[in-house]
Order: structure tokens, then C-alpha cells, then sequence
């Protein structure tokens, strides 16, 4: 599974726009992003989708993130992981 693409990204960037709302996090690249200084979030593409791989607990857990209800997912464990710190 290789790292995300631009026209991948393109298609995800709704859920990089509420990502970025956390004040925690930088992102150093377009779609990677840090927390303090270790990786964070960051996704892929495949042809099953695409996917988002979250630190939790020092361990990456992978979501699809393909369809609106995976995102959903996705940003609520991003919220919990995360405290709900949001803008």
C-alpha cells in the first residue's frame, strides 16, 4: 500500500480541512501530520480505497477512510485520541 498521492489527496482534502482544525498537530507535508515531533496521521491509496493510519497509544491503527461514514469514523477517533481539542 503506497502513500497517498496529490489527486488522492485532492479527493480527501474535506477531511484534511477538519484535521486541520486541531491546534496539536503541524502538518509537515500535505497529508502527514505530527504531534510534536512524531508522526501522527498520515494515508495511503490503494486499490481498495484509501486509508488513514492513526497513532493511538504509540501504534498506528489503519481506517478506510474511502466513503463519508469511514471518515466520520476516522475523525472521532481522531477527536478522542486527540481530547476534542478542536477550533
Amino acid at each position: 500500500m503506497k502513500h497517498a498521492g496529490d489527486a488522492s489527496l485532492d479527493a480527501l482534502e474535506n477531511l484534511l480541512v477538519e484535521i486541520r482544525k486541531y491546534p496539536g498537530l503541524k502538518e509537515k507535508k500535505r497529508g502527514t501530520f505530527y504531534q510534536k515531533s512524531a508522526g501522527f496521521i498520515h494515508f495511503h491509496e490503494d486499490p481498495a480505497g484509501f486509508f488513514a493510519d492513526l497513532k493511538i497509544q504509540g501504534e498506528f491503527q489503519r481506517y478506510n477512510v474511502t466513503t463519508s461514514a469511514g471518515q466520520e469514523v476516522f475523525l472521532e477517533a481522531v477527536a478522542a485520541v486527540m481530547g476534542s481539542g478542536k477550533i
